[in-house]
């Protein structure tokens, strides 16, 4: 393997993979570092049906290997390491990894971003099968059956809100007694019909047989142990960006996630952002996949000067 390129491209979701087809049909000599699975969050998702071109739908891993295949077909290299560290110069970065040093002369951060996840027996075992972490991608899903969302913040009530339209009924839990969420999200919800409260309960495992059956639920209060039957479980509290080793090197808004402008710039010249890592972005694999194109666009550029 090479150990220098034009274009080093860190995380292999749809951002980064979008970002690596692009450059790679650029005859740009690039690589891509991921240290999962090729594909992302993407592939934990049983079944993404809101995602251009496949009408009836698509399995999260096959479209990532879809993705990837046709990267690669350009001369796209793909390296399975984590990127521990990256120093910025201009023109001649070096990216420090777990199967060595490499150099470039552009680089796009593509690393996403993590939901936070509740930590309870049965969270894993059923992530696709009924535990979900966006309405916006799985909500459609859950037409006509129970759910619930776990959560008190904008980004909870903003979840049930939508999943109101799909589901026939949508519990809120919270472990407080009020919401943290906009005043207007609030009042909202509970103009809602669909959506019941459920205040002062934290989940403290999630049961089923095959899919999510129902939840086990205990009171912050009294800590009396309830079940709660219902088809899905939507967790929304909060996320975090994988962005780490930039802190300090480049601008991060409050919640850690990279600030670009509208064609994925940093304030660093050849340093590029683009997905779920970046400030605002929508969290979509539509949106992220946008966003590779732009970076890698912005990087040829870049490079021609």
């Amino acid at each position: 393997m090479n150990k220098n390129y034009q274009v080093i491209i860190i995380g292999g979701g749809p951002a980064g993979l979008t970002a690596g087809l692009y450059c790679a049909r650029s005859r740009l000599n690039t690589l891509l570092a991921e240290k999962g699975i090729i594909g992302g969050q993407i592939t934990n998702a049983e079944r993404v049906e809101n995602y251009p071109g496949f009408p009836t739908g698509i399995s999260g891993i096959v479209l990532g290997q879809l993705i990837h295949e046709q990267a690669t077909s350009y001369g796209l290299e793909t390296l399975s390491a984590e990127v521990i560290r990256a120093m910025p110069s201009q023109r001649n970065n070096l990216v420090n990894t777990t199967e060595g040093d490499f150099a470039s002369e552009a680089i796009i951060i593509a690393s996403g971003s993590q939901f936070r996840k509740l930590g309870v027996p049965g969270e894993d075992t059923f992530v696709g099968k009924g535990v979900s972490y966006c309405a916006t991608c799985d909500g459609p899903l859950f037409k006509g059956k129970a759910v619930a969302v776990v959560g008190g913040g904008d980004a909870a009530i903003t979840e049930a809100l939508y999943l109101s339209k799909f589901a026939s009924s949508v519990k809120v839990i919270h472990r407080r007694s009020q919401l943290r969420a906009s005043k207007i999200f609030q009042e909202r919800a509970m103009g809602e019909p669909k959506i019941e409260f459920i205040w002062d309960t934290v989940v403290t495992q999630i049961e089923g047989d095959g899919i999510v059956k129902q939840l086990v639920l205990k009171s912050t209060k009294n800590d009396k142990i309830s079940t709660l039957e219902l088809a899905g479980v939507f967790v929304a509290i909060g996320s975090e960006s994988h962005s780490a080793q930039w802190r300090g090197l480049l601008p991060l808004d409050e919640g850690g996630y990279i600030i670009t402008n509208e064609v994925m710039e940093t304030k660093i010249p050849g340093i590029f952002a683009a997905g779920d890592v970046r400030h605002n972005s929508a969290r979509q694999a539509i949106t992220a996949a946008g966003d590779g194109a732009t970076a890698a666009i912005s990087a040829a550029r870049f490079l021609s000067f």
